[in-house]
């Protein structure tokens, strides 16, 4: 199993760091938009791709899922899953996201959250991830928003008028897709970057029609929590899609050809 950032110790610790704050962007911004949009999941079964602390594990299942696997590569996280979120109807298991096809169990909800950008062959992932989900299935995911991927290596890049004040953000080579390595807790963190077309295109191509998409911008409950996040108005920092598996009526088809999908 390939070595996990989130297994660094520097990093561990300063991401539990984070996720310990009231003003962390995953419980201001993208896990409110993230409940928005999760389907009902009463008597569902569901998978956690990246599940982390395990918290919506637990959400998940306190919600009436019928059964809830989470599954990350990382051994720090799956320990403090396994002691802080345990529920009768949640299991844990320790699988790299580039191994889902190997699960032999279908699941009704796909749910992953800030994991994505990850992932260095996204077409494969999406694929695996079809292979586990039922006909009519809801995958819903998070993860940077492509500006966010697309910003210079040396990190978050703000630009200021004359008072300090945040007026713009650059991001650049948004057309060059591919690795992109960063600072953040320790040295060269890798994520991938893809733009917002080969997202969207590469989950039509591959049987998912796209139900929402949602570019991240605070709440007003957020701004009033922590009124730093206005400058969060300037750009999206997460992007949000939730999308359906659809039956294909004719088997066969290729890319780019005509398709014609049932629900």
């Amino acid at each position: 199993m390939s070595k996990n950032c989130y297994d660094d110790e520097t990093f561990f610790q300063g991401y539990k760091k984070i996720r310990e704050s009231q003003n962390n962007y995953n419980d201001l911004l993208e896990q409110p938009a993230m409940r928005d949009y999760m389907p009902d999941v009463r008597g569902k079964k569901i998978l956690d791709l990246g599940c982390g602390y395990g918290r919506n594990c637990v959400e998940f299942a306190e919600g009436g899922a019928l059964r809830v696997v989470g599954i990350d590569s990382s051994k720090r996280m799956l320990e403090t899953a396994k002691k802080e979120s345990v529920h009768p109807n949640v299991e844990y298991m320790r699988l790299e996201a580039e191994r889902l096809h190997e699960m032999n169990e279908t699941f009704d909800i796909v749910y992953s959250s800030l994991v994505f950008h990850y992932i260095e062959d996204f077409e494969k992932l999406v694929l695996d991830i079809s292979s586990v989900l039922k006909g009519n299935g809801v995958l819903l995911f998070s993860q940077e928003h492509p500006i966010i991927t697309a910003s210079p290596d040396k990190g978050l890049d703000w630009n200021y008028d004359d008072k300090g004040r945040e007026i713009s953000y650059t991001f650049t080579n948004y057309n060059r897709q591919g690795r992109r390595g960063s600072h953040w807790f320790i040295d060269d963190v890798i994520t991938y970057h893809r733009t917002m077309g080969t997202i969207v295109t590469t989950l039509a191509d591959n049987g998912f029609h796209i139900d929402a998409l949602y570019e991240t911008a605070p709440k007003p409950f957020a701004v009033q929590k922590y009124p730093k996040l206005r400058k969060e108005f300037l750009k999206p920092n997460f992007l949000i899609i939730r999308a359906r598996k659809m039956r294909i009526l004719k088997e066969g088809l290729m890319k780019n050809e005509t398709r014609r999908f049932l629900l």
